[in-house]
């Protein structure tokens, strides 16, 4: 028997929410076909979040996933003492949860107002047994995942505080909005406070506030009102990254 037909906008049985979602192709639900997502999205809903807001919370029991339609997230981890550490960030459309493990390993907060599609982790987990094409995508995600993790570990380990300043508003500028990637020209709004990209970064707030500076008056990037930058040329910021 032939597999059923991968999901695209042409696909009659497509949900017209679907079909309108920016997430769609890139993100999980790309791995499904028109029916599948008919049956998912009867079972989901979508909500906006304020920045703030604790979406997840460490080794707290899942009860479901989410698609990232817009907006950053900010993965934590909090010691005994109460100290936090960020350990990560996710854009859209990246899958917010963790399949095949029944609670949460990080405390995940929106760093930004945040567009969320929510469904149900028995659906998921049901339709991962089911859909191959749909484990192979979120296998691909972890990967992915990984790889960005070990990148960062060279960034906090072996760079300049010049270059990780660089490369983080490289991350922000190529991931912050999915379009991004192919634009050489790249406006943002910065979706962590200088406390937290100092966090982030294993700097201090001062020393972020003085690298970005050197940026602005190198031309690399320019800065309005404190959070709004502005990248002309990602070649250069890459550059000094040492990417």
């Amino acid at each position: 028997m032939m597999s059923e037909p991968r999901a695209d906008v042409h696909n009659s049985d497509m949900p017209v929410l679907c079909q309108a979602c920016e997430a769609r192709h890139r993100g999980v639900c790309g791995a499904l076909s028109g029916t599948e997502l008919l049956q998912l999205s009867s079972k989901a809903s979508r909500r906006e979040v304020v920045p703030g807001t604790e979406l997840a919370a460490d080794a707290e029991l899942t009860s479901s996933y989410a698609n990232i339609l817009s907006g950053v997230v900010k993965l934590t981890k909090i010691l005994a003492d109460g100290r936090q550490q960020i350990v990560g960030l996710q854009f859209a459309p990246d899958f917010l949860g963790r399949p095949f493990k029944a609670t949460s390993e990080t405390n995940a907060e929106s760093a930004t107002t945040v567009r969320l599609c929510t469904f149900p982790r028995a659906v998921i987990d049901r339709m991962i047994s089911e859909t191959p094409e749909l484990e192979r995508r979120l296998l691909q995600q972890t990967l992915n995942e990984l790889d960005e993790a070990r990148g960062w570990m060279v960034t906090l380990g072996r760079k300049t505080a010049a270059e990780k300043v660089a490369s983080f508003l490289y991350l922000i500028a190529t991931h912050i909005n999915p379009e991004s990637e192919s634009a050489t020209n790249v406006s943002f709004e910065l979706p962590l406070t200088r406390a937290d990209i100092a966090d982030f970064l294993g700097l201090t707030i001062e020393t972020v506030s003085r690298q970005m500076t050197k940026l602005r008056k190198a031309d690399v990037i320019s800065i309005e009102n404190n959070r709004h930058v502005t990248v002309p040329d990602l070649e250069r910021l890459a550059h000094r990254a040492s990417i």
